[in-house]
């Protein structure tokens, strides 16, 4: 994760090795570790948006968030504890979970969907698990609208505040 802030001197870009997780990755064993490098990652989005954003405070997306939203979006997430998808080596599904993408080219939204192994289940569940990932992410200032899809699979569009 890039980010920058603003220093007496100027300004300075600092890299971190951070990602979220998308759910497009290999499964991450639960670890104290991650925990906190998630808890960190978003107790630091929430002290960005409280700096920038002014009054709105920690209510609407900062100006980064925007130009990253499936990082954004992923953070906030995986942050509320709800479960990434994850896949092999070859692509392949390996456990159901949230999988946080791009929008259409050219809009400005992501889709979240609730993929799995053939199989197991994601079909069943995606309703309740959407509806959970709006839950999460509304609060923050995104708009979350759930469709159904090609073949009845649910997604979320997410988009930021007008």
């Amino acid at each position: 994760m890039r980010y920058s802030e603003r220093t007496g001197g100027g300004w300075w870009v600092v890299d971190a090795s951070f990602e979220p997780a998308t759910g497009d990755g290999p499964e991450r064993p639960a670890t104290a570790a991650r925990d906190a490098e998630v808890r960190t990652a978003y107790e630091g989005l929430l002290q960005i948006r409280r700096l920038v954003n002014g009054p709105a405070g920690t209510a609407v997306p900062a100006p980064w968030e925007l130009r990253q939203m499936p990082r954004a979006v992923a953070l906030v997430l995986e942050a509320a504890g709800i479960v990434p998808s994850a896949v092999d080596e070859r692509g392949r599904r390996t456990r159901t979970g949230y999988r946080v993408a791009p929008g259409p080219s050219g809009s400005a939204t992501v889709e979240v969907t609730w993929p799995g192994p053939p199989g197991g289940g994601a079909a069943g569940a995606e309703r309740e698990r959407l509806t959970a990932c709006a839950a999460a992410l509304e609060p923050l200032g995104w708009g979350c609208l759930l469709y159904r899809g090609p073949r009845g699979r649910r997604f979320l569009e997410v988009e930021p505040p007008r």
